[in-house]
């Protein structure tokens, strides 16, 4: 059996997890199950579409219920007291100029299960959080991103 992968995450995307995996153990299994419930009414289950949706919910439902599980037991938490702030680790907040569109943009480098690029969270395995990892302020890098190559400069580097 191959060995568990392990999920560098912050504290507040331990929280994050925790609470999905709450609301949906407690609030969508009873929604899922009353569902069932009202589609069993309906009779004949070979063209009862509202009990195949049901079932189907309940089985995505189920499996991201494994899924957290999984996740949260073979989480490493980033203790934020010994993030450093010489260079770049998971737990980072990261202010980079971005030569490309001559920006500066701030990062958040999170693990991978919490990662969120919409709100500037980037997985320290995502090609700009890998090539950010261990960088230090001042230092001008290159990157392959899916549209060619990016060239970013670290400008600071500080604790959530």
């Amino acid at each position: 059996m191959s060995e568990s992968k392990k999920y560098i995450m912050t504290y507040e995307g331990v929280k994050k997890l925790e609470e999905e995996l709450e609301y949906l153990k407690t609030v969508k299994r009873k929604e899922i199950t009353e569902k069932i419930k009202v589609a069993l009414g309906y009779g004949d289950l070979s063209e009862n579409s509202e009990y195949d949706e049901a079932k189907n919910e309940q089985a995505f439902t189920e499996g991201r219920i494994i899924q957290l599980e999984n996740m949260l037991k073979n989480a490493t938490v980033v203790d934020e007291s010994e993030i450093s702030t010489d260079k770049v680790t998971v737990g980072s907040i990261v202010k980079v100029k971005d030569y490309e569109f001559d920006e500066e943009v701030e990062y958040s480098i999170v693990g991978s299960a919490e990662a969120d690029p919409i709100n500037y969270k980037i997985s320290n395995e995502s090609p700009v959080g890998a090539a950010l990892m261990n960088k230090k302020v001042g230092e001008v890098f290159e990157v392959s991103v899916p549209g060619g190559t990016t060239k970013f400069e670290v400008l600071g580097i500080r604790r959530a």
